[in-house]
């Protein structure tokens, strides 16, 4: 019995896309966070790159966690799920050094060279970031659209939805 029903089970498929988000946003705050140092801005992007670590850490966590999502183990399947946790991993490694780069850019406000200088290394270590991410989340996607990871397919077959017609728009009904 699920006590806490706000919570999804499995946790991951729910968890990961935040961190994805945040990790873009971040990259995007922080590159114009080297040529727009007035404000909030390099702040602003430390704290998207801090908040997206730690969003990839809690997906991370979830995701092993939650292991049992493949449940088809041929040796696609194991390879796959091998090369998501691994870049998974990296992601998180990346995010956390991106972060670390980028609070200490937005510490350096009162040094505008040496603030310029880490804006420029968080901006490009979010950049490697962004690119573990989409690396990260292809593999994911291929799990869940190519074999079925995280879909619960025997709640979809008990649960039909019915289609009506209602001024024009479709709309699904759940069958009881």
């Amino acid at each position: 019995m699920n006590f806490l029903p706000a919570i999804p089970d499995p946790l991951h498929p729910a968890l990961v896309h935040f961190p994805i988000v945040l990790i873009l946003l971040g990259t995007m705050a922080s590159v114009l966070a080297v040529f727009w140092r007035k404000g909030y801005v390099p702040a602003f992007a430390a704290a998207l790159l801090v908040m997206g670590a730690l969003g990839a850490w809690a997906a991370v966590a979830s995701g092993k966690s939650d292991g049992g999502l493949v449940e088809n183990t041929s040796a696609g399947v194991e390879t796959l799920l091998e090369a998501h946790e691994n870049w998974a991993e990296r992601t998180l490694t990346a995010a956390a050094i991106a972060a670390v780069i980028a609070v200490g850019s937005a510490a350096l406000f009162r040094f505008p060279r040496a603030a310029r200088g880490a804006a420029v290394a968080a901006a490009l270590a979010a950049m490697v970031v962004a690119w573990t991410v989409y690396e990260t989340g292809h593999r994911g996607g291929a799990l869940v659209y190519q074999h079925g990871a995280g879909v619960n397919t025997s709640r979809a077959a008990t649960e039909t939805p019915v289609v009506t017609q209602s001024s024009g728009n479709l709309k699904a009904q759940d069958r009881d």
